[in-house]
């Protein structure tokens, strides 16, 4: 038996090539490890949802990747997506919480991150956040055997 459960984060993108102009940022996924033994194990699950990246994508653009959990022992929480852009091409987002126990509530909220395009060049930085205040509830409530 697995686990599943939904999270949002939301914050600014910045273009590597525009410096000065930030855009929303926001991810909604749905986190699913089919087994809590190979989880405990790797710390990967699959994640599926929807990303909003402009200037890269106008709309939601389905996304696919992984989750990777592990924030005792090697404390973090790494977050790698697929996405399409607008323009046709894959783009990757990549993006890591770094758990330190003596601040808990920042670092298992706050996730800097970048976008690279098909060849490996950096074309976006970003910083998300999980809203504690908005999202707290529907976060914990979204936990459900998979």
């Amino acid at each position: 038996m697995g686990f599943a459960f939904d999270e949002t984060m939301a914050g600014t993108l910045g273009r590597v090539d525009s410096p000065d102009e930030h855009y929303p940022f926001r991810f909604r996924i749905a986190v699913r490890a089919d087994s809590v033994l190979d989880h405990l194990r790797t710390g990967r699950a699959e994640i599926t949802g929807e990303v909003e990246a402009p200037p890269l994508t106008r709309f939601s653009a389905p996304l696919h990747g992984e989750l990777t959990i592990r924030p005792v022992l090697r404390r973090m929480i790494r977050y790698q997506f697929d996405f399409a852009g607008d323009d046709g091409h894959t783009y990757t987002f990549t993006g890591q919480k770094d758990i330190r126990w003596t601040d808990l509530v920042r670092t298992w909220t706050n996730m800097p991150g970048e976008i690279h395009d098909e060849r490996g060049h950096l074309v976006a930085t970003c910083e998300a956040r999980f809203d504690l205040k908005e999202d707290w509830l529907s976060f914990i409530s979204s936990f459900r055997p998979a």
